[in-house]
């Protein structure tokens, strides 16, 4: 995964990609939109940003509450879904 992780771009793709998965599969956009949240909370504790993007992700949801962070997390899925 980390080659995804370097480039935004590969990250949106590949985020869309499991995204259209799990939808494929029959979850939820609530389940996918929590599903994301988790992700966004593993990322921030164990994963340095590579890019800019990522880095500017990580500084707003370092600032916002678990109500912001859920926001974000579904605006993500969001962005890659258009």
């Amino acid at each position: 995964m980390s080659t995804v992780l370097t480039n935004f771009d590969t990250w949106k793709q590949f985020l869309a990609e499991r995204i259209e998965q799990a939808q494929k599969i029959g979850l939820s956009e609530d389940t996918i939109s929590k599903l994301a949240y988790e992700i966004g909370s593993f990322l921030e504790e164990r994963v340095d940003p590579k890019n800019d993007e990522q880095r500017a992700l990580k500084e707003i949801w370092d600032v916002g509450d678990e109500e912001e962070r859920k926001t974000i997390a579904r605006l993500m899925v969001k962005l890659v879904q258009k």
